[in-house]
């Protein structure tokens, strides 16, 4: 899979024009296809060309942040090989509030009592979720009812039923606790909420739970640490000669 990887140094034409796969650290703040459409449109100026294919490989939400595996040029018809590999994240949760996101990007719409449970419950209830399952997505998310997102339902104050998915968690653990917040690392399949993971978690503790901050560590074999920054990326390619 590596040897796909275009080079961490430098670009020239002919690798752009050839395509490959690039790793980008996502920022905060950005959807999965901002990032798509700066690389795109960067690529396009300098190549002088009006079409250029540029896709990724499993979104991010705008407040999760890290690796992006984007393909370019020919090598996005590996895309669907890609989604289908494992992911790992790290973030941190925080207890007693729900949001109708299951995240920090709305208010909480439910307070719970500030109640403490031990440590090994709290290890024993993530534990708890290893293995096949039926998950349900949020309904503040890119998944399609009748081809509308359902985040554009949910906007409008429209509520649907939402068909479960079949996910694998292969490794949930909690690394620290420190009221009312928890650090996670989780390792899991394709089309795993991590929202939704938390949310549950939550439930599971009978309290509420909404994920407060995400980045993804690692797809496949692919991992952050060898991603660009975005913006050194850009420059990169603008450079290209």
């Amino acid at each position: 899979m590596h040897d796909l990887l275009l080079p961490l140094t430098k670009f020239d034409k002919t690798v752009l024009e050839k395509g490959g796969v690039v790793l980008v650290d996502k920022p905060l703040g950005w959807t999965s296809f901002d990032v798509v459409n700066k690389l795109r449109y960067a690529i396009r100026h300098v190549l002088g060309v009006k079409k250029y294919k540029v896709g990724h490989a499993g979104t991010l939400d705008p407040l999760a942040t890290g690796l992006l595996v984007i393909c370019l040029a020919k090598y996005t018809k590996k895309i669907e090989g890609f989604m289908g590999m494992d992911k790992a994240y790290e973030g941190t949760l925080k207890m007693w509030e729900e949001t109708p996101s299951y995240d920090a990007e709305l208010r909480p719409s439910i307070y719970h009592p500030r109640i403490y449970v031990s440590d090994e419950r709290v290890f024993e209830t993530a534990r708890s979720f290893l293995g096949d399952q039926l998950q349900q997505p949020p309904m503040y998310s890119a998944v399609k009812k009748k081809g509308v997102p359902l985040y554009k339902l949910a906007r409008k104050g429209i509520q649907i039923e939402v068909k479960k998915r079949l996910i694998n968690i292969e490794s949930f653990k909690i690394s620290r606790i420190y009221w009312p917040f928890m650090d996670f690392e989780v390792t899991c399949s394709k089309g795993t909420y991590i929202r939704s993971l938390v949310s549950d978690f939550g439930k599971r503790l009978n309290n509420g739970s909404h994920l407060a901050t995400l980045r993804r560590v690692r797809v496949g074999s692919f991992m952050v640490r060898d991603a660009w920054m975005l913006s050194d990326l850009i420059s990169a390619v603008k450079n290209v000669r």
